[in-house]
């Protein structure tokens, strides 16, 4: 038996998201500026499953900031046992690079890199606290290469539907 057969299956990881969520937002004022003030907002998001189950994608809406219509696309590569995280808004039109990981013992790391003051710098995020009801995500950033992290978001989501 191959090291690839022994992989987990992790397909149907994301299946817990599917549905319409009410989203309790904390996102720093200021990112790596040494800031504790946090901002606090509200948004909704609902998550569809595309590509037969092999992925998944969100809407996300909040009239905070004159209104943000954003979109979050997973796929899963079973070759790997990765999800590949991307985002994209109506902010500036890009699709993000994407955040790279899987699930292990109910939590989610992702990580990639993230555009900030004109510099690519680690991102990470973190699926935790997964319940039929509600859970915890959060976004970080790394100034020195992974070695120190700064929470900058924190979404406390619970299900509409």
């Amino acid at each position: 038996m191959s090291h690839q057969d022994d992989r987990r299956d992790g397909r149907h990881d994301f299946d817990f998201y599917h549905g319409r969520w009410q989203v309790k937002n904390r996102r720093l004022k200021e990112r790596l500026a040494g800031s504790d003030e946090w901002i606090e907002f509200d948004a909704v998001d609902e998550c569809k499953p595309v590509l037969g189950g092999l992925g998944s994608m969100d809407r996300y809406t909040t009239d905070w900031g004159g209104g943000i219509v954003g979109m979050a696309l997973r796929l899963y590569r079973p070759q790997t046992g990765q999800w590949y995280v991307y985002w994209a808004s109506d902010r500036d039109g890009v699709l993000e690079p994407p955040l790279i990981g899987a699930f292990r013992d109910g939590v989610g790391v992702f990580e990639g890199q993230e555009a900030h003051q004109g510099r690519m710098l680690p991102s990470r995020a973190v699926w935790s606290d997964i319940n039929e009801r509600s859970l915890r995500w959060e976004q970080a950033l790394s100034p020195d290469g992974g070695k120190t992290w700064e929470t900058n978001w924190v979404m406390h989501m619970t299900r509409l539907a």
